[in-house]
């Protein structure tokens, strides 16, 4: 089964953390990423930019709007994903707590719908 690990932290945590720190994460998670890869768990992963770079779009009808990041206020927003396949919920909540930039906010995990 598929699951989207969807990874939220305050982008101002980015800011505060030093060089050495920054870069042990992105080695992490390098790390990580190849681990589920060979693993057969791995369909996917990407950091996102940050939410300043964000545009959302809405209907309104017949009219489209499209504005400046996203739409409500939060204290941590999406940083980046992680799309895998699991045999189920326990096995995706633990390829979830490892994500190493989880550890800077929290990791929502969440099946895909299946319509067909």
């Amino acid at each position: 089964m598929k699951y989207l690990c969807m990874i939220y932290f305050d982008e101002r945590r980015l800011e505060t953390m030093s060089a050495e720190e920054g870069e042990a994460c992105i080695r992490d998670s390098e790390a990580n990423e190849e681990a589920l890869r060979r693993s057969g768990h791995l369909i996917a992963a990407h950091a996102l930019e940050p939410v300043s770079m964000a545009t959302t779009v809405r209907h309104h009808g017949d009219r489209i709007s499209a504005t400046d990041g996203p739409f409500a206020e939060t204290k941590e927003q999406l940083g980046g994903f992680a799309l895998i396949e699991a045999r189920d919920l326990d096995e995706a909540i633990g390829i979830a707590s490892n994500l190493p930039p989880g550890r800077l906010g929290c990791v929502e995990v969440r099946p895909i719908a299946n319509f067909g």
